[in-house]
C-alpha cells in the first residue's frame, strides 16, 4: 500500500527567488512590463500571507465553483480496461472531476485567485488569453461576478471550433478578440493579450490561463489550481487509506497537471506521468513540446518548445484546442529534467477512443484533453496489479468538443 513516503529533499521549494525552475522559467519581458511584474509579484507575497485573501479564495472556491470536486471511481471503465490485462492485472481507476466545477473545467479555481489579486491591485480592466475557450469562459464569469470589463483573445481557428464557447463568454459579457497572426490558435491569442499589457500597464490585469509566462505566473497559476491535488491527497486517504500509485493529468500548458501533481511531489511512492498531444504522431504535425522541442523563450519564460533550426516556434497541432501550444510550462520541464515526472504522448486517435471508451463506460463525456489522459490511463493500468491505483484528473467536460469529435468521428449532428 502507497503511504505518504516523503523524499529527503523537497521539490516544493522552486521557483528560486529570480523564479527559475532549474535552468527553466525566469522573467524575459519588455521593460515596460518589469515593473508590473515585480509589483504582482509583491501583491501576491502579501495576499499570501493574508489570511483574509485565503478565506476569500476558499469561500469563493466553495459556494461559487463547487469545490471539493467529487473523487470517483470508475467501475465500469476499470473492467473494460481489464479486459485487455494479461494475467489478471489491471489498476483501479478514479478521478478527480473538476469537470463538475461550475464553467466545466479546473480553470476556474486560477481565475477566482487572479481576480482577487487584480481587486487587490487596484486593477480595473481584464484580459486574457484562452485557446478551447475554458480559460476564457472563466475569466469571463468571474469578470461578470466582479463587475469588471474583461477582453479575451482567441485565435480565429480555435473560434471557428470552439463556438460554443465562444457565445458563453459573450453572454457573460465579454468582448472575444480575434486573432488571425500566425496559426490562429492559442500561441498567437497570447502574443495578442501580451502587446495589450504592454500598451496598457495602468489600469490591466493580465489572467494568464496556464502554469507559464513570466514569473510569477508559473508559481502563482500552480499554487492556485494546487486545490486539485490536496483535495485528491485527503478523499483518497479517507476513501482507500492510502495514496495513489500513479497520477495522471494531460497537459498543454500545465496548469491542470501541476494543479494535481504538485502537493504529491515529495511523496517518493507515487509516481507521475503526464501526457502531452501527439497529435498526428510525433514524426508529423503534434504538439508534444517535451518529447519533440528544445529548449528556448518564449511568452516571457525559459521552457522547452517547438521550434525549428534556426529557434523560430513552429506548428502545433492537436485535435484539442486546449493543447494545440508549441511549448509548456517551465515548472514541467524541470520535472521532466529532474526525473521526478514521466512524460508520455497520446495521438489524436487515442483521444478520440479514450473520449468514446469513458462515454459508453461511466456515463462521462469528457473534453479532448482529458480524454489524452484517458487514453494513458487506458495504456498503463494494463500492467499494474488489480491493488493498485490510478488517480487522473478529469479538468474538463466534453460539451464544447461535440462538435469536433462528430467532425472526427464523420458524424452528422
Amino acid at each position: 500500500m502507497t503511504k505518504p513516503n516523503p523524499t529527503p529533499n523537497s521539490f516544493k521549494n522552486m521557483p528560486d527567488e529570480h523564479g527559475h525552475f532549474g535552468q527553466f522559467g525566469g522573467r524575459y519581458v519588455a521593460e515596460t512590463l518589469m515593473p508590473l511584474i515585480l509589483d504582482l509579484e509583491k501583491h501576491y507575497r502579501a495576499a499570501q500571507a493574508d489570511p483574509a485573501f485565503q478565506a476569500e479564495f476558499d469561500d469563493l472556491l466553495e459556494h461559487y465553483v463547487g469545490r471539493p470536486s467529487p473523487l470517483y471511481y470508475a467501475e465500469r471503465l476499470t473492467e473494460d480496461v481489464r479486459k485487455n490485462a494479461p494475467d489478471g492485472k489491471g489498476a483501479q481507476i478514479w478521478f478527480k472531476r473538476d469537470e463538475l466545477n461550475h464553467t466545466g473545467a479546473h480553470k476556474i479555481n486560477n481565475c477566482i485567485g487572479q481576480i482577487l489579486l487584480a481587486k487587490r491591485m487596484g486593477k480595473t480592466r481584464i484580459i486574457a488569453e484562452t485557446g478551447a475557450g475554458q480559460h476564457g469562459v472563466a475569466t469571463a464569469t468571474v469578470c461578470a461576478r466582479f463587475g469588471l470589463p474583461c477582453f479575451v483573445y482567441m485565435g480565429s481557428k480555435d473560434i471557428e471550433r470552439q463556438k460554443p464557447n465562444l457565445f458563453r463568454m459573450k453572454l457573460l459579457g465579454a468582448e472575444v478578440i480575434p486573432c488571425e497572426s500566425g496559426t490562429g490558435t492559442l500561441k498567437d491569442a497570447m502574443n495578442d493579450a501580451l502587446r495589450d499589457w504592454v500598451a496598457n500597464v495602468d489600469d490591466t490585469f493580465y489572467i494568464i490561463g496556464t502554469a507559464a509566462g513570466p514569473h510569477p505566473y508559473p508559481e502563482l497559476v500552480r499554487d492556485f489550481q494546487s486545490v486539485i491535488g490536496k483535495e485528491a491527497r485527503e478523499q483518497m486517504m479517507a476513501r482507500t487509506g492510502r495514496l495513489p500509485d500513479l497520477l495522471v493529468a494531460a497537459i498543454g500548458g500545465g496548469s491542470n497537471a501541476i494543479g494535481l501533481f504538485h502537493p504529491f511531489l515529495d511523496d517518493a511512492d507515487v509516481k507521475m506521468l503526464g501526457v502531452e498531444a501527439a497529435g498526428e504522431g510525433l514524426d508529423k504535425r503534434h504538439a508534444a513540446s517535451l518529447s519533440g522541442g528544445a529548449p528556448g523563450i518564449l511568452h516571457g519564460n525559459k521552457t522547452h518548445l517547438l521550434q525549428d533550426e534556426d529557434g523560430q516556434i513552429t506548428e502545433a497541432h492537436s485535435i484539442s484546442a486546449g493543447l494545440d501550444y508549441p511549448g509548456i510550462g517551465p515548472e514541467h520541464s524541470w520535472l521532466k529534467q529532474s526525473g521526478r515526472v514521466d512524460y508520455t504522448s497520446v495521438t489524436d486517435d487515442e483521444a478520440l477512443e479514450g473520449f468514446q471508451q469513458l462515454c459508453r463506460t461511466e456515463g462521462i463525456i469528457p473534453a479532448l484533453e482529458p480524454s489524452h489522459a484517458i487514453a494513458a490511463v487506458a495504456r498503463e493500468a494494463v500492467k499494474m496489479g488489480r491493488d493498485q491505483i490510478i488517480l487522473a484528473n478529469l479538468c474538463g467536460r466534453g460539451d464544447k468538443d461535440i462538435f469536433t469529435v462528430a467532425e472526427a468521428l464523420g458524424t452528422e449532428i
